[in-house]
């Protein structure tokens, strides 16, 4: 039997919806060292991470879910407490910044190959997302306070 034109695409809508939704799920995990790790869409864990802490742990809480980082998000947010309390302008003279205590030399590699190119690291989203990306790949090592 034949279908007309709106019963289609009230079909299609939720099809469409379903295999975005699959492509996200299914994504690669974390790219390796040699490789650039896949651009970022700009929506993902997008916390109003400068209105406080609360904030920050939102935003740490999602991107530790998003990347099953180990651990998961009671580790981050305990490395991140331990690091900085939380405080996206945390900075230790030895050469480390932000919420997760980035490295400053290093940083902007870093910020580079994860999609934040530019970044500062006291910029608290693209602190915890290079983080936690990090973390996801090579595991909490790299952090003092694991």
């Amino acid at each position: 039997m034949p279908m007309d034109a709106p019963t289609l695409r009230r079909l299609a809508a939720p099809i469409l919806v379903a295999a975005a939704a699959l492509a996200v799920w299914t994504a690669p995990g974390p790219a390796r060292a040699h490789h650039r790790a896949p651009r970022l869409p700009l929506r993902v864990c997008d916390h109003d991470w400068w209105r406080g802490t609360w904030h920050v742990k939102q935003l740490i809480k999602c991107a530790a879910h998003r990347w099953h980082v180990p651990g998961g998000a009671r580790k981050a947010l305990a490395v991140a407490a331990c690091e900085s309390a939380f405080r996206p302008r945390a900075y230790n003279p030895a050469g480390y910044a932000g919420v997760f205590q980035q490295a400053v030399r290093y940083w902007p590699a870093r910020a580079t190959h994860y999609g934040f190119a530019g970044r500062s690291p006291f910029n608290a989203r693209a602190n915890v997302i290079v983080s936690i990306r990090m973390a996801a790949a090579v595991g909490w090592g790299p952090w003092g306070c694991a």
